[in-house]
């Protein structure tokens, strides 16, 4: 017969269980904030390329208004029970109605339609416009009615020459004129200091008759294009019938999307989208593209990144291995901790007065001597630019790259360093060939850090280069190729500028949240890049403690 089973008291829970699903509570709301924050940006970035439907609304008190609806909520200063509503119609025509944006009462609109062939024009200036076509006057002298089935079509041919024309100018503009009084500016130089020398200048002032002459060649080929415009002119009307009329040479893209369907509306909003990373900014950055920003944010980050790097890990090298432990050391260790938590302004005007006032000063009174003297005391690096920027927010981050190859350093099994030294090895060979390979994927997480730290700020940036509108990129055909002395764009800068300097700050707000949104995406593509590169240095040295 068997030993009855004792009782067994009921078991209590293991000691600190609340506190693993309190923490797990929390990581849950921090990624359902994360992920309400980023399907904010997404849905509000995409309303600045999709095309809305163009309403006609007829009000209470005659007037009638033409345009998409943008939102609806109740109206401020009234009680939710009272069920108040207003709507915000985009309205267009900023010239006319000195306004593109307006805010109805919801009361007050008697009927809405939305008609089939109302046309939505996006321009050179003065934001958009809505309109119900009547005809497109042509330069011949000819009309086609907007009921004719190749009206649209005809439009957007018209439109399309006009774009090629318009690039061919910017190209003759921006870049071959823009070459050659770089160049002139050079023979100007050269023949100011002649002068001012005594020497001959034949030679120069030959040079500079020849540029001169390739400039008049080019300002007459500039004319040309600018008068070749064509005269056609599109007609139609307001939402209350009063005529309008758009020159088709100030027009950039017509569309109907009352009449679009789901594939036309894709095909419309990824043409857009593309404009926005291809195209320049225009329209007091409201309108346009964001090439410039993006190719700034992307060469400062690198850059920064290439700076920060070896001076990181230069340095954490020399803390963790080479430097007496002692009091010293401490010291310098709490320095570098507490730099991390420095405001971003003092390192912006740390910037300005050492890299730009002093060092870029001296190296232009070294290098660039004859442009100070020769040129109204120009500066060429004593002012703000690209370098001086991704060397700002290089000291910005370096203690963020420090700290994290520090701590990829003392991960490195210690038998690895005793193995190497017992086989005959230098000190620096086994940091070399044995710590540094192993701590590499720990050193390219500091670096993951500080390019998301650097990509995003704008404070420091606004002291040492960023400008509003750059009118060339770092970046071209002439050597060095990437001029990291001018200044630039950037996103950050950009979304700042579009959020609180636009002039039109409703016509601006999708373009805040497309901006944020690309700027999200191109610092999720740079750590993306340096993850990989991290995962394949995991896998290559197993054998560390990665």
């Amino acid at each position: 017969m068997k030993d009855p089973v004792p009782n067994v008291p009921d078991a209590k829970p293991p000691a600190g269980e609340a506190f693993v699903w309190f923490t797990s509570v929390g990581l849950v709301l921090g990624l359902t904030m994360v992920a309400a924050l980023v399907g904010v940006i997404v849905l509000n970035g995409a309303k600045a390329f999709w095309p809305a439907a163009i309403e006609r609304a007829e009000l209470a008190d005659g007037r009638v208004l033409l345009g998409p609806l943008v939102q609806e909520r109740l109206k401020p200063g009234t009680p939710p029970a009272a069920g108040l509503l207003e709507r915000q119609y985009q309205i267009g025509l900023r010239e006319q109605n000195g306004q593109s944006f307006a805010w109805i009462d919801a009361s007050a609109v008697r009927s809405s339609s939305l008609p089939p062939g109302a046309l939505a024009l996006e321009r050179m200036e003065n934001g958009a416009a809505f309109l119900l076509p009547a005809e497109l006057r042509l330069a011949g002298g000819s009309r086609l009615a907007a009921s004719d089935p190749a009206f649209l079509s005809r439009l957007e041919s018209l439109i399309a020459s006009v774009a090629e024309r318009r690039e061919r100018l910017a190209e003759v503009e921006k870049v071959r004129i823009g070459r050659i009084n770089t160049e002139l500016q050079r023979v100007k130089v050269g023949l100011r200091k002649a002068a001012d020398l005594g020497t001959p200048d034949a030679e120069l002032k030959a040079e500079a008759a020849r540029l001169d002459a390739d400039y008049q060649l080019l300002a007459a080929e500039a004319r040309s294009l600018r008068d070749g415009f064509p005269a056609d002119v599109l007609a139609g009307t307001d939402g209350a019938g009063r005529p309008l009329e758009f020159p088709v040479a100030s027009l950039v893209r017509a569309w109907e999307p009352n009449r679009l369907g789901l594939g036309g509306k894709l095909a419309l909003a990824a043409s857009r989208a593309w404009e926005f990373v291809s195209a320049e900014p225009r329209e007091a950055n409201t309108e346009g593209g964001v090439l410039p920003a993006l190719f700034g944010t992307f060469a400062m980050t690198v850059l920064m990144s290439a700076l920060v790097t070896p001076f990181g890990v230069v340095a954490a090298i020399y803390l963790r291995e080479y430097a007496r432990q002692g009091a010293v050391l401490r010291m310098v260790r709490i320095s570098v901790n507490n730099l991390a938590g420095v405001p971003s302004i003092v390192f912006g005007v740390f910037g300005l007065g050492f890299f730009v006032y002093v060092l870029g000063g001296n190296l232009d009174r070294l290098l660039f001597a004859d442009e100070l003297r020769y040129n109204n005391n120009t500066p060429v690096l004593g002012t703000g630019g690209l370098l001086w920027a991704s060397l700002t927010l290089a000291l910005m981050t370096l203690p963020v790259v420090i700290v994290a190859t520090e701590e990829a350093l003392s991960a490195v099994p210690r038998g690895m360093r005793e193995a190497s030294l017992a086989c005959g090895a230098s000190k620096w060979q086994t940091i070399r060939e044995i710590l540094l390979p192993a701590s590499a994927p720990g050193i390219l997480t500091g670096v993951i850090l500080a390019m998301a730290r650097g990509a995003g700020e704008v404070a420091p940036l606004m002291i040492v280069g960023v400008v509003k509108l750059a009118p060339t990129l770092p970046i071209d055909g002439e050597f060095p190729f990437l001029h990291m002395d001018r200044k630039f764009m950037h996103l950050g800068f950009h979304i700042y500028d579009l959020g609180f300097q636009s002039p039109d700050s409703d016509a601006a707000r999708p373009m805040v949240f497309a901006s944020t949104l690309l700027l999200l995406l191109l610092v999720l593509f740079l750590n993306l890049g340096a993850i990989a590169i991290r995962n394949r240095l995991r896998e290559r040295y197993k054998t560390s403690a990665f």
